[in-house]
């Protein structure tokens, strides 16, 4: 299933995307797509029926916001340098394990949304990713399979970054991920059963109509199920928290002098094969 959450920020209603294009209204079976209902087998069937019986009433999309698939994000993970090209370009080590961070839920937007650069950013940057949705319980995984069990679904996401704040004043990476807007989600959580491998999926991002990234999930240095298992070794996961898991080569800070950090007026239009596509404008905060 793709579902997916409309309407204004802050008052987005659950929906779904049929094969067809058609958008289906989901207000009369639940409450929103969060981890309340990801992590609830039986309501997720009772979609599938609804949707199987063609009893959802269609919504006209003309006009109307796509926000964040998901609601109530616990929390986000993010991966730091996990891309075999990204290492190469950026001359970098590959990591001997994976490098986490945290990103707050409320840097999370619409896939459409305004990206906007902080107030006295030179360096704001993009990041094409994976998103991984949790949709049970997971403490101290030992296997890949229990990692892939636990795992509703997948997202595009935009790991949007300020560059110096991250790498420059010292500290966390945190100081250059959380800023306003910083996560651009969406514009569906394709459920897992829809994607046959999450390590074979094309991936692009263009600025300006310039392509700047285009790579493949297999390209990651730590896969999505050793992730999830890595992870979960050292916090709990719960339904509809996010894992970020890192971003291929192209992104600004690893392009020859003068890099081409993001700008007011610039667009960004990124897409992952299977789970739709980004477009946002990018203005001054």
């Amino acid at each position: 299933m793709r579902l997916l959450r409309v309407g204004p920020a802050g008052a987005e209603r659950p929906a779904l995307l049929e094969e067809d294009g058609t958008l289906r209204d989901l207000s009369a079976l639940v409450r929103d797509v969060d981890g309340a209902l990801i992590g609830d087998e039986a309501a997720l069937s009772r979609i599938r029926a609804a949707a199987g019986a063609r009893i959802l009433p269609a919504l006209d999309p003309h006009g109307l916001r796509i926000g964040p698939p998901l609601g109530r994000i616990g929390k986000i993970v993010g991966i730091g340098v996990n891309y075999r090209d990204f290492v190469a370009t950026a001359r970098m080590a590959t990591p001997a394990e994976p490098v986490l961070f945290l990103k707050a839920p409320d840097t999370v937007v619409g896939p459409d949304d305004t990206v906007l650069v902080p107030r006295g950013s030179e360096k704001t940057d993009w990041e094409i990713e994976l998103a991984v949705v949790i949709g049970r319980t997971a403490r101290s995984l030992r296997t890949d399979d229990e990692a892939m069990a636990a795992v509703a679904g997948y997202a595009l996401v935009n790991d949007v970054s300020e560059r110096e704040f991250q790498n420059e004043r010292g500290g966390q990476w945190d100081k250059g991920k959380n800023c306003e807007t910083f996560n651009p989600l969406g514009p569906w959580l394709v459920t897992a059963d829809e994607i046959r491998d999450p390590q074979d999926l094309r991936m692009r991002l263009w600025v300006n109509g310039a392509l700047m990234q285009d790579s493949s999930t297999a390209e990651q240095i730590f896969p999505v199920a050793f992730l999830v298992r890595y992870v979960s070794r050292f916090m709990t996961l719960y339904p509809g928290d996010v894992i970020n898991t890192g971003t291929p080569a192209g992104v600004a800070v690893s392009r020859p002098a003068p890099k081409p950090y993001l700008r007011a007026g610039d667009v960004m239009e990124l897409e992952i094969e299977g789970l739709g596509r980004q477009r946002q404008q990018v203005k001054d905060a």
